[in-house]
């Protein structure tokens, strides 16, 4: 009986190195596929127009050029959007994580009256919601036409992501605020003192969600803004890129042999660049954060 149970295991343990591995392979195929498409577009950002011509499947160029990146470098109106996202998008975060708290934090006490209602009709707003058209005359009549608040406020908050940070913090034990009360302690120290640093994870990971969103924002801008001293940065890369060249066309100096086409590759990778870089620090509060909040409603 002791031999069978030990070529058992045996035989059980190397399924499982067989699995991990069939795993590990599959997951590294699957990152590489992933991040190739980034790899691929920021190889011909720096590749004469010529190699890639010849062989428009390399990767690796023969020598790098930056000609792309010092002519969209000179462009104002790349730097103006850059200014535009960067406020859209910490202005929008900063909102957002502040109204999440004070929405979120009364909504988990289960003996606030109105408290069902309320979430009725949060939830409502997920499914409904009054259309493009209204949405347009309702920004308008606030005086918010063409500027940069156009962009911000009707975004600012999400009934699904309420609802996840609800969860969260309904899963903090109330002995913790209970002591708190004892010693005197009001609801907004409670929540600054004790639920703000117990829902680090939860508000790290609706930061970087947030921040993605309002990053990746243009079509709020198409709609809501008519100057380009407000457009965005990835309304700018889209006319770029989408518009058959648009604004690269008038910025490119022909003398300098840099192509639309590799100015297009530059600005997706001088667009994108800024939003990937600050993801991975973010990334690891998002299993804890997320699923904590998912699991009792």
């Amino acid at each position: 009986m002791r031999q069978k149970g030990v070529i058992a295991l045996k035989i059980r343990s190397i399924g499982d190195k067989l699995f991990d591995g069939v795993n590990y392979t599959f997951i590294t195929l699957f990152s590489l596929a992933c991040l190739f498409p980034f790899f691929y577009v920021a190889s011909l950002s720096v590749m004469p127009y010529s190699e890639y011509l010849d062989n428009p499947l390399k990767l690796i160029p023969s020598h790098l050029e930056f000609g792309a990146y010092k002519q969209i470098l000179q462009m104002p109106l790349m730097w103006s959007g850059y200014r535009n996202t960067l406020l859209i998008t910490v202005i929008g975060v900063a909102l957002n994580i502040v109204l999440l708290l004070i929405s979120a934090y009364p909504l988990s006490k289960k003996d606030l009256k109105g408290r069902n209602t309320v979430l009725m009709f949060i939830t409502f707003t997920m499914f409904f919601n009054g259309g493009l058209i209204p949405n347009f005359f309702l920004v308008k009549t606030l005086h918010l036409y063409n500027t940069l608040w156009s962009m911000i406020l009707p975004g600012v908050l999400g009934a699904y992501n309420l609802i996840l940070m609800k969860n969260f913090i309904a899963e903090i034990p109330t002995s913790l605020e209970e002591s708190a009360k004892i010693d005197g302690a009001n609801e907004i120290t409670i929540l600054a003192r004790i639920i703000v640093p117990l829902s680090k994870p939860a508000i790290a990971t609706f930061v970087i969600f947030h921040a993605v969103t309002q990053w990746n924002t243009f079509f709020s801008a198409i709609i809501y803004t008519s100057k380009r001293d407000l457009w965005p940065l990835m309304l700018i890369l889209r006319d770029m890129v989408v518009d058959d060249g648009g604004i690269a066309k008038d910025i490119m100096d022909t003398g300098s042999g840099v192509t639309v086409f590799t100015i297009k590759m530059a600005i997706i990778i001088f667009a994108t660049l800024p939003i990937i870089t600050v993801y991975p620090f973010l990334q690891r509060f998002f299993m804890k954060g997320l699923l904590v909040g998912s699991i009792k409603g």
